[in-house]
This record gives structure tokens, sequence and C-alpha cells, in this order.
């Protein structure tokens, strides 16, 4: 293919994620986010194996030999795992389309790459979540005494009681929070910005409450600043995700030290899986669930649904009735309504 600065590899990349994703398929930041940290995985992978600087990219250079080349590059020195490697190669085939649909004398540079297969998937691994137990221990470690202490343990409270996505806690605003509503309840934003309400727990109210008086005590709930903040040089902003995975990780170092149950990777995501599942041990129907978590299809939901060790001894033991023919309780949202209306956000 005959160079053409005209039609440079960066004019496409710029035009991609500047105006395509935005603007014309509308995506959310965060997914844009994903398209670009694909494209500067690529380009990191070229200039560190072919020693290619980024304005030096061209599509003669862009082959299924090469690309190959760049999935195992994943792989072996950035060992992501085939579902990593399988966005990325998306990631890439979506950029190659839309260079495509810009310049139909890209088309053969696209229809080489689009029929390189996905990655072979390792078999389903069952969802890692926290035990109560290894919970309880993580919300005693935080001194509530200090400000510090105070704001982490209110941070994974919150966290775990709502179900939140970690960006869904970085994007929370005060003006998200209804307590004056007949049931108190707060609104997150989740990904393709779709918004739903979570009903909060008296208790987690009472620890609202005592948080924002101590870190917006000039602010009324209502207002744009952020729940949850960093100070830099006397301006706050919103909290990053690599604060909050530092003291999570320094949390879970004095916890595991009291229970073997805290998990050796600790990280915020394992706060919403805990509760998703700590909801379906206590039999809440996956399509209650799917609402709190704010998914979208039933089928993401059905994660949760994967029986671990004492749910399987618990069903079988109730599937086969014993001598003394004991009935085991009941579910605790059994003839609860109330519990269920709460939790799905309806009373």
């Amino acid at each position: 293919m005959r160079k053409n600065n005209d039609d440079s590899f960066y004019k496409y990349v710029r035009g991609f994620l500047t105006v395509f994703l935005p603007r014309n398929r509308c995506y959310s930041y965060n997914t844009v986010k994903s398209y670009r940290d694909t494209l500067n995985l690529f380009r990191a992978f070229l200039f560190e194996k072919r020693n290619i600087a980024f304005t030096a990219i061209t599509f003669d250079l862009i082959n299924h030999t090469l690309v190959y080349e760049f999935i195992t590059w994943l792989q072996d020195e950035r060992h992501c795992s085939a579902t990593t490697r399988n966005q990325r190669l998306a990631g890439l085939k979506s950029f190659l389309h839309y260079c495509a649909m810009e310049n139909s004398v890209l088309t053969a540079v696209y229809m080489d790459i689009k029929k390189i297969s996905v990655q072979k998937k390792t078999g389903k691994v069952g969802v890692e979540y926290m035990t109560r137990e290894a919970l309880k221990t993580m919300l005693e470690q935080p001194d509530p005494n200090t400000r510090y202490g105070a704001r982490n343990r209110f941070f994974m409270i919150l966290m775990y009681d709502t179900g939140a996505r970690i960006q869904e806690m970085l994007d929370f605003k005060l003006k998200d929070i209804y307590l004056e509503a007949d049931t108190p309840c707060v609104y997150l934003t989740g990904k393709g910005n779709k918004t739903r309400a979570v009903p909060l727990m008296d208790k987690t109210i009472l620890h609202l409450k005592e948080y924002v008086d101590t870190f917006h005590s000039d602010n009324l709930i209502g207002k744009e600043e952020y729940l949850f903040y960093t100070k830099i040089k006397g301006k706050k902003g919103p909290m990053s995700a690599d604060n909050v995975s530092c003291f999570l990780k320094k949390i879970a170092v004095s916890a595991r030290l009291k229970c073997l149950e805290v998990p050796d990777n600790m990280h915020a995501h394992l706060f919403r899986h805990s509760r998703s599942m700590h909801l379906y041990q206590a039999g809440i129907p996956l399509s209650y669930i799917k609402d709190f978590l704010g998914h979208v299809s039933l089928n993401t939901t059905s994660i949760y649904a994967s029986a671990d060790m004492p749910m399987l001894k618990a069903a079988l033991e109730k599937a086969v009735p014993n001598e003394k023919d004991v009935k085991g309780d009941p579910p605790i949202w059994k003839g609860n309504e109330d519990m269920i209306l709460k939790l799905c956000g309806l009373k």
C-alpha cells in the first residue's frame, strides 16, 4: 500500500477517539478509555518490539501476523487473560473498521484483521467474594476516630450496601442523596450513563449522616460536590481509583492477620460481588438482584447462581428429609414482602 501522509495512522486515531466514539456513537468516558487503552498498548508493543514510534506507524505495517504477535505479547509479557486479549483484539478490529469506513482503500487491512479468531478462554471460574466474617473484619480495621479512618470505613460500608461499581462511587455527588423520600435512597450512574435508585439500609443512613456532618459540614445535601474527595493544594477533587485501591490493600493486610478468609487480592469490585452473593445466599431472587445491580440482562446476574459448597450442601439436605423430618429455616425473604420491595427500590 502506498504511503499517504494525508491518511496517516494518527489522524485516524484522533478521529476515532475524539469524534467517532464520543460524539457519533455517544459512548461513555469509560468505554472510550477502554479503546484508548487498547491503542496505547498497540503503540507500546510496536515501539518495544519493532522500535517504531507512534508517528511512524503506517497501515502498511498492520497485518494478521503483526496482530498475532501483539496478542502473544499481551499474553507472555503483560500476562493478560484470554478475556482481556479478546477485548483488545475487538477494540483493534473496531478501530480498523472505522478506518475502512473513512477510507475504502483501508478495507483490505480491516478484512485481514477481521478474520483473526478470538482467543480460547479457560473454564469459568467461580465468583470471588468475601465471606461475612471477612467483610466484618475489613470494616473493623479503620479507626473511626481518625479522619481517614472514618472516611475509609464509610466508603466500604456504602460500596457494599449499594453494590456500587468503583466508578459509580467516585462519581457520587451530594445531589445524588435522597434521604427525605419515603424510602431513603441514592442514585448511581453506571455503564452507558444509566441511572438507578438504590435504597439505603437504616444503619447505612446513620453512617451517611455522620460522614456528611464531618466531611461536608459547610454544605447541604443536594449540592454538586463529590461525596468522597481528596484535597490537593487546598482544592477538592474527586477521589481516584488508585487512592481507593491503596487504602483497601492496606486494610486487607491488617484484616488478614485476624481473619484468614480475607482474600489475598483485595480490590473494590469484591464488595459488589460480596453484596450480590450474600443476597443470593439469603434467598433473594436473581431478578431482584439484577435490578439492584443495574444489570441489563439476567444472564449477567446469573454468575451468582453458581452455588458454593455450603449452598450445595444445604440444598441437598433440604431435598432429602432426615429421620426427624425437621423443617429447615425458611429463606429470610420468604413472606417478607417489605424487605423485597425495599431492596428493589419499590418502597
